[in-house]
């Protein structure tokens, strides 16, 4: 299987935020986070905005946030989103019924050649065009 590997919005979240409610999924996201050795780490510019927009609404400073993503941009390789990314996810999206939103995540992690994307989001061990496998890091 390939090395490199997508991260989704969920993940990023949970290993920035430290709700006590969430602690075991806290713990779980920055031990995946910190493992990532010998791989290629990818997230989108779609991961991005929603991480500090998902911030954000849960009162984290302004500053904080930006301290987060810059940190996380230094760890890991950003893909852009572009029309290309956008016509795959609709193909995607007709032939696995994945939500929009879902669905372009999963076009980022194929473009890039990624062999796994962890997130909570989608069917865990689902294989994605017999390229992609979803793997939930916390199930």
């Amino acid at each position: 299987m390939n090395d490199s590997v997508f991260v989704d919005t969920n993940v990023l979240v949970y290993a920035a935020t430290s709700d006590t409610r969430q602690m075991e999924k806290h713990d779980a996201a920055v031990e995946l986070l910190d493992g990532f050795t010998n791989s290629d780490v990818y997230i989108s510019t779609q991961v991005v905005n929603e991480f500090y927009s998902i911030l954000l609404k849960n009162h984290i400073d302004e500053a904080s946030i930006r301290e987060k993503i810059s940190i996380t941009l230094r760890e890991v390789k950003l893909v852009i989103v572009r029309l290309s990314t956008i016509e795959l996810c609709w193909q995607l999206r007709d032939r696995y019924h994945y939500s929009y939103w879902d669905s372009i995540i999963l076009a980022s992690a194929l473009e890039k050649g990624c062999g796994i994307i962890y997130t909570e989001d989608m069917q865990n061990q689902q294989l994605i065009d017999a390229k992609l496998r979803i793997i939930n890091p916390f199930a």
